[in-house]
């Protein structure tokens, strides 16, 4: 008696999905964090709030704001605000990291489970 086995290599195909799935959850993770960002951004006129942004690259993600001021809204804590807060991107991702990593984990997991 013979036994004749196959085997197909589905690795390259199998990466290629998880990797895939990371990129979104990553996307997705810094999109949240951008999300809590512009809410804990001090709003006078609403035009900080308007310019954050979630940008993604591969596995890597960024979440920014883009006026003349938004470093210093950011860094000084002497100021008040009536609405939002200084470190408002810091104490957004320091709060969200473990939120952040289990969207990025869903959709691992959804990869895997196809």
């Amino acid at each position: 008696m013979r036994l004749k086995t196959e085997f197909h290599w589905q690795g390259d195909h199998v990466l290629e999905d998880f990797t895939r799935s990371a990129e979104k959850g990553v996307k997705l993770a810094a999109e949240h964090v951008r999300s809590v960002a512009v809410n804990r951004a001090p709003k006078d006129t609403g035009a900080l709030r308007n310019t954050g942004t979630a940008t993604t690259d591969g596995l890597t993600g960024a979440v920014s704001f883009d006026t003349e001021y938004a470093v210093r809204q950011h860094e000084e804590t002497t100021w008040h605000h009536e609405d939002g807060e200084a470190k408002y991107l810091e104490t957004a991702l320091d709060d969200e990291i473990d939120v952040a990593r289990q969207i990025i984990a869903a959709q691992i997991r959804k990869a895997t489970r196809s």
